[in-house]
């Protein structure tokens, strides 16, 4: 005889009231209907509040998401996103912000985590925003379908994307369960002054937490990871992913470019070439060579119509003397001592005395200030002012002067060599016909 297994029925409370009446029960259907709520009642707690915990292997597996804050920036409020990555096996966490969370955010802030925690694993736990998922139906027997631009980010990366159910957060528990902490201890009553700024606070606290003991694997997250899991993840690409095209700019003769109204200097050896940019995070201009090579990353400004100058970037244009004439005279009488002494005797002699101030100023890329000084007072002395008599006592006398000088100093302070420390040179040659002998 082929014995077959019943199906499970669930009977409603009627059902089930006209059973218990068959064998006997008087009562109402009242407390029935009652005993059946609070079985339905714990039956849904248990079912949702229970969790199996999973531990994968060493290099298996990162997770990631992000959150969003309101924080002061530079004085005014700012809703920032903060994206994270933890290693599920040692628990090792990176972090970073962004005041966008669009799919060029995302896919940024993956690479970039992923450089931060020093390699990729083998899968990436990942949420369900349509940057990374397309559809995700658990209650369908269909793949899950992933955006094309963050299966091209993991393919570059050499990871497999992995999505949790819908609704589930749990799945990644690890990543969602740090959210708390870093609100309380780091995002609750700071503010910076830039975005960049809280980027380097925010991977510095990170990074101290890291060396902090985990209350579940009662370890420390970077020792684990440098023992254990740190060999066991992919290397990382030579380069970022950029999915989105750069744009063009031509840089100014007064060496700018203009992005978004403002203007924005650049080392004076690209003026007149075309250079290339792009915004990451919604902050963070990166300007590169038409070869792809960084030249400079800046924050970008909130306002319009500003100009935003690094003085470095001019080093190599900017004169060694001003050719403005009260600018000539500050900085001649701040350098040399004998400075203001030359201007009132020079303006006695010339019509212009700040072009020979102007001239000997820009010695100063060849000369130390301090022995121009002295150049300047032997020529106060003999009456040597213009600047091709400075020249030439430069040329021709300098080490007299110098030299001359720094004795006289020497004999002022009171200290004069014993004779008997200072030799002739005609020892040291009696000294080796001793030793050929």
């Amino acid at each position: 005889m082929k014995w077959r297994t019943l199906p499970e029925y669930d009977f409603n409370g009627t059902r089930i009231y006209r059973e218990l009446q068959k064998i006997g029960y008087e009562g109402s259907i009242n407390p029935l209907y009652r005993a059946l709520k609070r079985i339905d009642e714990q039956g849904r707690s248990r079912t949702t509040a229970a969790t199996i915990r999973i531990e994968t292997p060493v290099g298996d597996q990162a997770q990631f998401d992000w959150s969003p804050y309101d924080m002061v920036i530079g004085q005014e409020i700012k809703r920032v996103y903060c994206f994270t990555m933890i290693l599920a096996a040692c628990r090792k966490k990176a972090i970073c912000f962004s005041l966008t969370c669009d799919g060029e955010a995302i896919y940024e802030a993956i690479q970039e985590l992923f450089e931060d925690l020093g390699g990729v694993t083998l899968e990436l736990l990942i949420d369900n925003p349509k940057a990374l998922v397309i559809d995700n139906d658990y209650q369908s027997e269909e793949e899950i379908r992933y955006n094309p631009k963050a299966l091209l980010v993991a393919a570059h990366l050499g990871t497999e994307l992995n999505a949790c159910n819908c609704y589930w957060p749990r799945t990644k528990g690890k990543v969602e369960k740090p959210y708390q902490y870093i609100e309380e201890q780091f995002i609750k009553g700071s503010s910076f002054k830039t975005m960049e700024a809280l980027n380097l606070a925010g991977k510095a606290f990170i990074n101290a937490w890291n060396h902090e003991t985990h209350s579940t694997t009662r370890r420390i997250p970077d020792e684990y990871f440098e023992t254990e899991e740190k060999h066991t993840l992919l290397p990382l690409p030579t380069k970022r992913l950029r999915l989105k095209s750069l744009i063009k700019r031509i840089v100014s003769n007064d060496s700018y470019i203009h992005i978004n109204t403002n203007q924005y200097s650049l080392p004076v050896d690209y003026v007149a070439q075309t250079v290339w940019y792009r915004i990451v995070y919604g902050f963070r201009i990166e300007v590169y060579t038409i070869d792809d090579q960084m030249i400079i990353n800046v924050e970008a400004s909130d306002g319009r119509h500003g100009l935003f100058k690094q003085e470095a970037h001019y080093a190599a244009i900017v004169p060694l003397a001003s050719k403005s004439i009260p600018q000539i005279r500050r900085d001649f009488t701040r350098l040399f001592e004998n400075g203001q002494h030359y201007l009132d005797e020079a303006s006695r002699h010339f019509q212009q005395p700040t072009y020979h101030a102007r001239k000997i100023l820009e010695l100063t890329d060849l000369y130390k200030t301090e022995d121009l000084d002295q150049i300047l007072g032997y020529g106060l002395a003999h009456g040597l002012l213009d600047i091709k008599s400075i020249k030439s006592l430069l040329r021709d006398h300098f080490f007299e002067i110098i030299f001359q000088n720094k004795e006289n100093k020497t004999k002022m302070s009171g200290y004069e060599h014993e004779p008997e420390l200072i030799r002739s040179c005609d020892y040291y040659e009696n000294q080796q016909e001793v030793i050929t002998l």
